[in-house]
């Protein structure tokens, strides 16, 4: 099976579960590091999530692996956390992020820049407008390669 479909796969897995007791699913992946291979599903919810959180949701979704053997080879499971520093993975990420400080990269420059960390100013499904200083940037979402919230110091 490929990765992508690992990932689709696991994501309808524990979906039902998430929805149920109000966590959200941030990211799933499937990576190999050396010899090992390693599923990660990030989840999050309001005020946070803590140890007791990803338990819960890595022991369902252990159960459902086990039940449905969908990945073939030896792996890691790990629930987590995404972090202060989330992934902003899809437009309804971003939306909530409108008023955060945030660092997004683009797949080609926009005014002269690949890199953008500031304040998301506003997102309206299409563009993106970024302050970093005192400059006011509109980035394309069609440009956009990644984009996460940043602490910036």
């Amino acid at each position: 099976m490929s990765t992508p479909k690992i990932k689709t796969t696991v994501e309808e897995m524990v979906q039902p579960y998430l929805d149920e007791h109000g966590f959200e699913l941030v990211d799933v992946e499937y990576v190999k590091e050396g010899s090992n291979w390693f599923l990660r599903v990030f989840v999050d919810k309001e005020g946070g999530i803590d140890i007791d959180d990803c338990g819960s949701v890595s022991e369902y979704l252990s159960q459902k692996l086990d039940e449905n053997d969908p990945i073939p080879t030896a792996y890691f499971l790990e629930v987590s956390s995404p972090g202060a520093e989330r992934p902003l993975k899809k437009k309804e990420d971003v939306v909530k992020s409108v008023g955060k400080d945030v660092f997004v990269t683009v797949y080609e420059a926009v005014d002269g820049m690949k890199e953008f960390e500031g304040k998301l100013e506003s997102f309206d499904n299409e563009e993106l407008v970024i302050k970093v200083g005192k400059k006011q940037h509109v980035i394309p979402y069609a440009k956009v390669a990644s984009a996460r919230l940043a602490i910036i110091f």
